[in-house]
């Protein structure tokens, strides 16, 4: 409480920026954090900035910024948010790392969106734990720091004081996720409401990685085969038949596929069933779920519902609601709901640390 006025404050949030600004990943910030909201009266976040040189800054797009403090700020910060990191192969300042890693001392509580994770890396604050960030950089980051769990499947990970969240838009998730720990599910709606955003959203950043596809392979015997995979998906397509297809031995017809798609056969035919499944759900109203499972070669709902479990993290008919809109699903005959079937392939209260965008 401030006594000179009585008004009450929440957390005294802190945006730690340096040159090079991603200005997106700011905003996000700033949106969540520091935008007046007289709804909820006075009982809301101090918002501030802390810059690596204080002064005027540059920002993506060229936009120069003022920042009038320094690292100093975060010595009084409750949470601090690092909105992405302009340069992840350069090493962070000394200044930085130690500053961070007093405030985690004292119990600051530290988010980072996207590529701000490698300042908590460089800072030892996400060792023999688990971390995310966005899943470009997933390999690279993970190379340099072994210690780290880095799981490239999430759109956030709750680790009680340090939070890591997926690319740029996770972002939104994360700090949302912040606003329900921090004044519970109501206020945490109104600001998702006023973002235009859901309050939780199913699924993970796998949704969006791009789904592997054969190079130009169609000047090779293999193009043949994989043009045969595709069109009849909804085989079981023995690898012994295959390599007969190509004219090859079995070993060679191995090594020269996953040297041109990046996959074993069976693989690459699963992942070629969730991508025609994926584009159905994407871009038709027409088809129940039973048809796009029969149309893209799993056979039945309950297998492709399996299938996306596994790999997207997320539901047929959720994929399509977030991809279409609620009303495309609610097109869908209701005796495709619950029907279990037979699977042709084998099939919790919250505890830190949390990982989010698994459903």
């Amino acid at each position: 409480m401030d006594v000179a006025n009585g008004k009450n404050y929440g957390p005294n949030v802190v945006c730690l920026i340096a040159d090079e600004l991603l200005a997106f990943e700011f905003g996000i910030a700033y949106e969540v954090f520091g935008l007046p909201r007289p709804e909820f009266e006075d009982d809301w976040y101090q918002f501030g900035c802390a810059a690596v040189q204080p002064g005027t800054i540059r920002s993506s797009g060229g936009l120069p910024v003022y920042v009038e403090r320094g690292l100093e700020s975060l010595e009084t910060a409750d949470l601090i948010i690092i909105p992405g990191w302009p340069d992840i192969d350069s090493p962070v300042g000394r200044s930085v790392i130690d500053a961070v890693q007093r405030a985690h001392l004292r119990g600051a509580r530290i988010a980072s969106l996207c590529s701000g994770v490698i300042v908590l890396a460089e800072a030892g604050l996400l060792d023999n734990g688990k971390a995310t960030t966005h899943w470009r950089f997933i390999d690279s980051i993970a190379r340099r720091f072994p210690l780290v769990e880095f799981d490239p499947d999430v759109l956030y990970v709750d680790r009680g004081s340090i939070l890591t969240a997926a690319g740029s838009a996770a972002g939104m998730d994360l700090c949302i996720h912040i606003v329900r720990r921090d004044f519970g599910v109501k206020r945490a709606n109104v600001v998702a409401r006023r973002l235009i955003m859901p309050p939780h959203r199913e699924g993970g950043q796998s949704q969006f990685i791009p789904q592997p596809v054969p190079k130009a392979y169609e000047a090779t015997r293999i193009g043949a085969v994989v043009e045969h995979m595709r069109q009849h998906l909804g085989e079981s397509h023995p690898i012994e038949v295959l390599a007969q297809l190509a004219g090859m031995s079995l070993r060679t017809f191995q090594r020269r596929f996953e040297a041109l798609t990046g996959l074993a056969p069976s693989a690459w035919l699963m992942r070629e069933r969730l991508r025609v499944a994926c584009e159905l759900l994407e871009h038709t109203t027409e088809h129940g779920l039973e048809e796009i499972a029969s149309l893209s070669g799993f056979g039945s709902l309950p297998t492709m519902r399996h299938h996306f479990r596994k790999t997207l993290k997320t539901s047929p008919r959720d994929y399509r609601r977030v991809f279409q809109g609620a009303t495309s699903s609610q097109r869908t005959p209701s005796k495709e709901v619950g029907q279990l079937g037979a699977h042709r392939w084998p099939r919790s209260s919250t505890s830190l640390p949390e990982v989010h965008g698994i459903s």
